[in-house]
């Protein structure tokens, strides 16, 4: 199967991505989408250019779409997006990093299903704490690049996923994959990353956006042989 990747370059997204890997389906594209307003990664914040030497990492093309806010708006975008890529390159499927929001499998059944393609959802209905020791045990490295204020301190940001962090997660009763929104993650070394990427210089910001969130801003980074 043809497949493209709605990526994000966080956890949950590179650990489904791996799972079709594995299960040896063709992986074209890894389509990320970005937000009109800020020129970054929706929702995990993410410069441009630091998720295209994630791609190049990786050895999967990238495309990338900027988005509006409004989720009206953001669906005609992601259905004009996808629908390009699918007649061009004649894709069957798109993968998701999804875990158990109904509302967000439920959307994108209907999306998929509306532009005549098979979602894949490697991830769901898995318990979340054994979707983190998989992303664990298989060899991937990545650092929490954004969190919700009201839930965590600043030292929060920047600290790796581990036993220690899932230990701590679980004692805050907060879901150990972040998936409401709690923090979110960059991904910088694994088992299909050909190099790995160094993050030299980084900033611990505090946002007051839509709700008070710490960001960690990533302003020098380098791909490194592994």
């Amino acid at each position: 199967m043809k497949i493209i990747y709605s990526w994000s370059g966080g956890k949950d997204s590179c650990l489904a991505l791996y799972k079709t890997i594995i299960a040896e389906h063709n992986i074209f594209f890894l389509l990320n989408f970005i937000s009109e307003e800020y020129k970054r990664c929706c929702f995990h914040g993410i410069s441009t250019e630091l998720m295209k030497l994630q791609s190049d990492a990786i050895g999967i093309p990238i495309i990338q779409k900027e988005v509006p806010a409004d989720m009206e708006k953001y669906e005609t975008e992601f259905k004009s997006a996808v629908i390009e890529i699918k007649n061009r390159y004649k894709i069957d499927g798109m993968g998701f990093g999804d875990i158990y929001l109904q509302e967000h499998k439920s959307w994108v059944e209907r999306v998929c299903n509306e532009i005549g393609i098979i979602p894949i959802e490697p991830l769901w209905n898995i318990n979340p704490v054994d979707v983190i020791k998989e992303f664990i045990n298989f060899g991937f490295k990545a650092k929490i690049v954004s969190a919700k204020a009201d839930l965590f301190p600043e030292d929060f940001l920047g600290k790796d996923i581990d036993y220690k962090l899932l230990e701590y997660l679980l004692m805050r009763k907060v879901c150990p994959c972040g998936e409401n929104g709690e923090f979110h993650t960059f991904v910088y070394d694994g088992p299909i990353f050909k190099k790995c990427i160094n993050l030299i210089e980084t900033e611990k910001i505090l946002k007051d956006n839509y709700w008070k969130h710490w960001f960690l801003d990533i302003k020098k980074f380098e791909l490194i042989d592994k």
